[in-house]
């Protein structure tokens, strides 16, 4: 999938750039496979914004996604490719041979008309679900279980790619895009190959009017409000020597935000070393 330049015949137009929508082959979702997706807003149960800037944008349909890839034996076609606007991969409508209709995430590779199966005995292809004890050592893998029948939890967003690096004493090293390397039950499930639409993060937004479809409302800094609204709000001019947080005084640079004592700690067999953007 390319990036569609546009010519600059406004403000707005000069740098906008766009996906070309070359993969996808059906507009429409299925609707035996769609939910209601209410906007909030941010807003909580008593009316209080608790997740700022949102709001507003082009109303949506969720689509169920299959992230748990168990129905075993049963092969699949792919019949179309979809766009999906709750996330930033593309999706893959399968038609299983006994007649039923599922959603997946879509990796590189898979088009219209692949075949893909899930199970212990299926061949290491792209798109093919099975366990991690059953899949060969370096597969590039994404929709990572981490309890076994609970469903993919991990590497889930766009051009997402883990790596099955190890397996020792009942559990499977997993590298993580951040560079981390977790353990989990080597009977959970992935998916094989990269997930689709690598080139989403080359996307330039371009105008102020596309983020509001998207359902971003207007950020303002806190440095630029009082005292009362942000911990780094007041003064008679810019100050910089107050140290970077959230309005509730999170830190957000340098901070650590992982609990020392978290149960899962000692799953962590190497702490993620890739800079975050």
């Amino acid at each position: 999938m390319a990036i569609k330049a546009f010519k600059p015949t406004s403000n707005g137009r000069r740098n906008m750039t766009s996906q070309d929508f070359s993969m996808v082959t059906r507009k429409g979702p299925e609707k035996a496979l769609t939910e209601k997706l209410p906007r909030k807003g941010g807003r909580n149960a008593h009316g209080h914004i608790t997740a700022a800037h949102r709001g507003g944008g082009h109303p949506r349909q969720y689509r169920t996604i299959d992230f748990k890839r168990d129905k075993d034996g049963v092969p699949a076609r792919v019949a179309a490719i979809e766009y999906d606007p709750n996330r930033s991969t593309r999706i893959a409508l399968l038609h299983y041979r006994d007649g039923e209709k599922r959603y997946i995430l879509c990796p590189e590779g898979v088009r219209v008309g692949s075949t893909v199966e899930s199970g212990r005995g299926v061949d290491p292809r792209v798109g093919n679900a099975m366990p991690l004890n059953a899949m060969p050592l370096g597969s590039i893998i994404h929709n990572v279980e981490l309890i076994p029948g609970e469903g993919g939890r991990m590497v889930r967003s766009a051009g997402g790619a883990a790596r099955l690096s190890a397996r020792d004493s009942g559990y499977a090293h997993i590298t993580l895009p951040s560079g981390e390397v977790r353990k989990v039950p080597d009977s959970c499930r992935a998916t094989l190959g990269q997930l689709s639409n690598s080139e989403h993060r080359l996307v330039n937004v371009g105008k102020a009017g596309r983020n509001r479809h998207r359902g971003n409302r207007p950020h303002v800094r806190g440095m630029a409000m009082n005292p009362v609204d942000h911990p780094m709000g007041g003064g008679s001019s810019r100050r910089k020597g107050r140290q970077p947080q959230s309005r509730t005084g999170v830190l957000a640079k340098g901070g650590k935000t992982r609990r020392p004592k978290a149960r899962t700690n000692s799953l962590i067999v190497r702490k993620r070393t890739k800079k975050r953007r």
